[in-house]
């Protein structure tokens, strides 16, 4: 499903590197049993606010948050899904639209309920489009792509405001473990991936043969694609960006609702490194995301109150927007599991059409 149709070998190859393990009772079951969780865990958070003599002051801030500014985070979290539809779309480029939307939109119910995390949900993207007759091998190798361009994006922007940070560019602190260090961590993975295909090129040359020489040959492979899409004048590469900041942008607007917004570079590498800690599976990272949101922003000298109030506030908003929207977009999908897609033309036809036609 990319700009080049598929070679001979791409079609006569019809079994996954690595078989999906879903089904459609098992998935479903997931994505119930992740939504439950949620509601679960956000009352218990709920309860404890009003509960602990400590959490009043947090309750009184998001009580206090205007409206207004509540209802233009939550479309900015809608933003941040079209984002990602827009990406999905770039590396699945031959899925009908209407299809590819809602896969996508799937992918982020399951990420926002269902403790999977990124690569995980990118996971149940592809078991959804091999039950509907797309080619294994291939669409896992389109789906590790997403995964590493959005992952991409999210190692240029923690380079860049790092950087840019320590070198007084930007308002906040210059220290440099809280700018220079994540900076150099950002530019050591991205540079890291982008070095190496050449550097398998180099260790494998032209051996034959073998899982391990195959497996980083494929892996080579995915790598110089997911730099092609990134570096590519396709104006749909904006989407991947448009997911990563219109999501910080409601974090934004969140500090705005309870007071004084800390420097863009505060919230950008607070939210950066607070999300790693949805590598430890809990559903929606409840607790768990916000602590380590919380303690990110204290560490960069932001009033612990405040924090958490825009945090909790933050996280309600980008989790449930996605998994609402997700679901539906996953029951239409189940719904109509039955009936054939139809592929679109490679893009280079259709631009070509395009073209003639005009």
């Amino acid at each position: 499903m990319s700009d080049a149709p598929p070679t001979q070998t791409d079609e006569e190859q019809t079994e996954p590197s690595q078989p999906l393990e879903l089904d459609d009772p098992k998935a479903t079951r997931k994505l119930r049993n992740g939504l439950i969780s949620l509601v679960l865990l956000i009352a218990l958070v709920v309860g404890l606010i009003l509960a602990v003599p400590g959490l009043h002051g947090v309750g009184r801030e998001v009580a206090r948050m205007p409206l207004l500014l509540v209802v233009a985070a939550v479309g900015l979290e809608v933003v941040s899904c079209v984002g990602y539809v827009v990406a999905f779309l770039q590396v699945f480029d031959r899925a009908p639209i209407r299809f590819g939307a809602r896969v996508a939109l799937s992918e982020l119910a399951f990420g926002a309920a269902v403790s999977v995390g990124g690569a995980g949900s990118v996971a149940v993207g592809a078991w959804l489009l091999v039950e509907r007759g797309g080619n294994p091998a291939r669409v896992a190798e389109r789906s590790a792509i997403l995964f590493l361009f959005t992952s991409a994006i999210n190692a240029i922007t923690l380079a860049v405001v790092g950087f840019a940070l320590w070198l007084g560019i930007l308002p906040g602190t210059s220290d440099p473990l809280l700018s220079l260090v994540p900076g150099l961590a950002g530019a050591g993975v991205f540079f890291g991936f982008m070095a190496l295909p050449r550097a398998t090129d180099r260790l494998i040359g032209d051996r034959k043969g073998g899982k391990v020489i195959g497996f980083m040959r494929e892996t080579s492979i995915i790598v110089r694609d997911t730099e092609r899409i990134l570096f590519s004048t396709d104006w749909r590469t904006i989407g991947a960006w448009v997911y990563l900041w219109a999501d910080i942008a409601v974090l934004v607007v969140c500090f705005a609702a309870v007071g004084p917004v800390p420097p863009i570079s505060t919230i950008v590498l607070a939210y950066q490194i607070g999300y790693l800690s949805n590598f430890i599976p809990i559903p929606g990272g409840i607790g768990i995301l916000d602590g380590s949101f919380v303690g990110m922003f204290v560490l960069y000298g932001v009033g612990a109150t405040r924090a958490t109030a825009a945090t909790i506030v933050y996280h309600g908003i980008s989790l449930w927007v996605p998994a609402m929207w997700g679901t539906i977009a996953y029951l239409l999908l189940r719904r109509s599991r039955h009936q054939p897609i139809r592929l679109r033309p490679p893009r280079s036809e259709r631009q070509a059409t395009r073209r003639a036609r005009s």
